[in-house]
Formats: structure tokens, sequence, C-alpha cells
């Protein structure tokens, strides 16, 4: 699967290294958070790559909510479970980093599964700025441009059927709850195959630090950010 080449697995446990944590962000998620730059002082594995790796060894559901409770760092051992209908991800001291449930029926459709998580993962990668930045806007705000709080609390997708070809991943109707300097967004999408809905999902994410908005500082911090991915597809 296409996802092998970013993270190793030994005796029922996985585990990263920063390069394949940055290389996954960058090259398959398009997502450019410096948090996932291998040379980051505060570095943590995407949260996209850790569902990846959970569909490929796991397999699709037709219902799955993933819940993240900590943050992912290099040559953290994660502890695989047997399959079953609810999955805790921990790693060998104990500590807790996944919640994992799942219903319906469940396929091993290698192809499906590349093809579902490359959409996916690219469909969140791109949360800012594409997403996140007019969400916010609406109501006035922005996320602070020197120092972006924006955690990847948890996502969840729902099939009608497995039974499905190459699917096409549409952004949905996106919200997002303002408390204070807080934020809780929830970003939607609908599965599309040949025109009709056969699936829906969302990404939560939960913003913090938030500030009135600037349109010279907002303009400023995509430009930045797009000037990253240039200099990466360059390089």
């Amino acid at each position: 699967m296409f996802i092998d080449p970013y993270y190793n697995a030994l005796d029922g446990k996985i585990s990263f290294t920063r390069e394949q944590g940055s290389n996954f962000a960058k090259q398959v998620a398009d997502d450019f958070n410096p948090l996932h730059d291998h040379d980051a002082k505060r570095f943590c594995i995407p949260g996209d790559l850790l569902f990846s790796v959970i569909l490929a060894k796991y397999g699709l559901s037709q219902h799955m909510e993933v819940v993240f409770s900590g943050m992912v760092l290099e040559g953290i051992e994660l502890v695989l479970p047997e399959a079953t209908e609810r999955l805790s991800i921990d790693d060998t001291h104990g500590k807790h980093y996944l919640s994992i449930a799942r219903g319906g029926d469940n396929t091993r459709d290698s192809q499906l599964i590349d093809d579902l998580t490359r959409k996916y993962v690219e469909f969140s990668g791109h949360s800012f700025p594409h997403i996140l930045v007019p969400l916010l806007a609406e109501h006035k705000l922005m996320l602070n441009p020197d120092r972006p709080v924006a955690i990847y609390e948890s996502m969840a997708i729902d099939l009608d059927r497995l039974n499905i070809t190459n699917p096409v991943l549409e952004s949905a109707s996106s919200s997002v709850k303002i408390t204070g300097k807080r934020g809780d967004a929830t970003l939607a999408f609908n599965l599309v195959e040949n025109g009709s809905v056969i699936g829906r999902g969302m990404k939560r994410v939960i913003l913090g630090g938030l500030r009135d908005y600037d349109e010279e500082a907002m303009t400023g911090a995509v430009a930045a950010y797009n000037q990253l991915k240039a200099e990466f597809v360059a390089a």
C-alpha cells in the first residue's frame, strides 16, 4: 500500500521517524503546517498519518470515528490491538493516543483504501488556508499568524456501502463555534460516486489564541504558507 514507506512496523507495534511524518505531510497531504517540519522543535506526527495506518492495518469500515488524545512524537511505539469494534491505541508504556470506533461492513480492498485515504488526507491537509481562513473571517477572527493553534481532535466517516470505486471527496457545509478566543470547527465533506452522495464525514479541529481579523496579516500568513509549498515543489 502507498502508506508503507511512512511508518515502521515490528512485532505488532508501529513507530515513525521525523522524516516519515514530514514527508507524509508534504508529499501526500499537501500539508505545510510547521509542526510537521522534520526540524521543528514542537514536531509531532500528523494525525492523518495515524488514521491512514489504521485503515491500512484494520481495513475500511462503513462507520468509523477516531478521537485523538495525545501528540505522537518520533520513536514512540504504538501497540496495535486485536481487531474489534472499539480499538484503543496506546504506547508501550500504557499512554493513550487514539480511540477508534468501527461499525458496519469492513473491507480490506487495498485499492479502495488507498484511493479514499489519499482523497481524505488531501482534504484534511487543506484545512488551512482553504477552509479555516474564510470560516473564521465570517466571525471577524483569525488564527495567530505567528503561532497558530489548530489541534486535530477527531474525525468520522459514514458510508452507505463499500462496493464503490474511486469515490470523489467534496467539501460540504462547515461551521465553527466561538467561545472567547477559542473555536471548535467542524469541517464537513461528502463522498460522491457518479454524481451521487454515498457517504459523509467530518473533521473536528480545536482552535486557540484567536484574534481580531487583520486582512494584511492574514494575507501575509497565507502567502508565506504558499511560499513554503512552492519551495518544496521546486526543490
